[in-house]
C-alpha cells in the first residue's frame, strides 16, 4: 500500500513537472512569434487610441487669451532652449539609452505661443532651409526672383533658456507585507523638473523678463505577489498597477505656464481666474522661522536703512 501511494505521488509530481514544462513553453512561444507565412494579402494593422490634441491643463489658459483684442501683436523669435540637466538614461535591459528629458523644448514653446494667437513669430531656430531658398533664388534657380523676398521681418523679442533641473526621489515611500509567500505592497515617488526662460529685447539685447518655474511629478505603484514551492519548483504569480504622470508632459506644462507668464506678467494681458501661478508657502514659512540671531548681519545697518540704500 505504501509503495502504491509512493508511485502515485511520484506520478503526480512527474505530471505536474510536465505541466510546468508545457506552461513555460507556451509562455516562451508567446514571446517568440512564429514567422508570418507568405501571402498576397497585406496584414491588417492594429489600432488602439485615436490621435488627440497634445494639450495640458495650462493649454486652456493660453487659448483663453485669444478673446482679447490688441492694437499690435509683438514679434517673437524662439532660440535654443537646451537640456542642461545633464541627465542621461541607460537601459541595460533593452540595450538602449537616451536623454532623460525632451530635447524639443524650443518647439514646445513655439506651439505654446501659437495657442495664444497673440504673437507673430519669425523663424530663427533652424534657418538652413530659408537661407538655402534665398541663396538658390540669388543663383536664379528658383521660380521666385530675389527681389520678391523684400525685407525680412525683424523680431521684437527673443526667448531663450534651458531645462535646469531634474531631481529624482524628492519624496518616496511605500509599504509591503508578505505572509507565507502571499502579500503585496504599494509605493509612491515624486520628482520635479525646472525651467528657466528669459526674454531678450531684439533692439538692444537687454533682458526684459525672466521666469523660473518648477513642477513636481507624481507616480505610484501597487503590486501583489503569490509564490509557492512545489518540490524543487517555484510557482510565482505577480500582478500590479503602475500609474505615472508622464515626465515629458510635465516639461510641456512648465513651458506653457512660462508662456502664460510672458503674455500676462510681461506683456500685461489680463490674467484669467484660476490660471495664475500657484505660490507655495514652504520657503516663506521657513524664512519666518529664522530667528534674529540667524539673520545675516549685513541686511540692515544701525540706522535702520538697508545697505543698498547707501549705494
Amino acid at each position: 500500500m505504501f509503495y502504491q501511494r509512493h508511485i502515485s505521488y511520484k506520478k503526480a509530481k512527474d505530471n505536474f513537472s510536465a505541466f510546468l514544462g508545457l506552461f513555460s513553453a507556451g509562455l516562451l512561444s508567446g514571446c517568440v512569434l512564429p514567422p508570418i507565412p507568405p501571402s498576397n494579402e497585406s496584414v491588417k494593422p492594429s489600432y488602439s487610441y485615436p490621435v488627440t490634441n497634445n494639450d495640458t491643463p495650462y493649454s486652456q489658459c493660453l487659448t483663453g487669451l485669444r478673446k482679447y483684442k490688441v492694437k499690435r501683436m509683438p514679434v517673437f523669435a524662439v532660440g535654443e532652449i537646451a537640456d542642461k540637466t545633464g541627465q542621461f538614461n541607460y537601459d541595460n535591459s533593452s540595450g538602449s539609452s537616451g536623454h532623460a528629458l525632451s530635447q524639443g523644448v524650443s518647439e514646445m514653446l513655439i506651439s505654446a505661443l501659437a495657442k495664444t494667437n497673440k504673437a507673430h513669430m519669425v523663424e530663427r531656430l533652424d534657418l538652413r532651409i530659408p537661407l538655402a531658398e534665398v541663396k538658390l533664388s540669388e543663383q536664379n534657380r528658383l521660380s521666385r526672383n530675389i527681389s520678391e523676398y523684400g525685407k525680412l521681418p525683424a523680431s521684437d523679442f527673443i526667448v531663450v533658456g534651458a531645462l535646469t533641473e531634474l531631481n529624482y526621489n524628492i519624496v518616496s515611500g511605500g509599504t509591503q507585507l508578505f505572509i507565507r509567500g502571499i502579500g503585496g505592497g504599494a509605493r509612491t515617488v515624486v520628482i520635479n523638473v525646472a525651467l528657466d526662460l528669459r526674454v531678450i529685447d531684439s533692439r538692444n539685447f537687454s533682458i526684459r523678463y525672466v521666469t523660473s518655474l518648477q513642477k513636481q511629478i507624481y507616480g505610484y505603484e501597487v503590486e501583489a505577489n503569490v509564490f509557492r514551492f512545489f518540490g524543487n519548483n517555484l510557482i510565482e504569480f505577480d500582478g500590479g498597477s503602475i500609474r505615472n504622470e508622464p515626465l515629458q508632459v510635465g516639461v510641456r506644462s512648465v513651458v506653457e505656464m512660462a508662456t502664460y507668464q510672458i503674455m500676462t506678467d510681461f506683456l500685461k494681458l489680463p490674467e484669467a481666474k484660476g490660471c495664475g501661478l500657484v505660490e507655495t508657502e514652504y520657503m516663506a514659512s521657513y524664512l519666518k522661522d529664522i530667528s534674529p540671531d540667524e539673520k545675516p548681519s549685513n541686511l540692515t545697518t544701525e540706522e535702520g536703512e538697508t545697505d543698498h540704500e547707501k549705494l
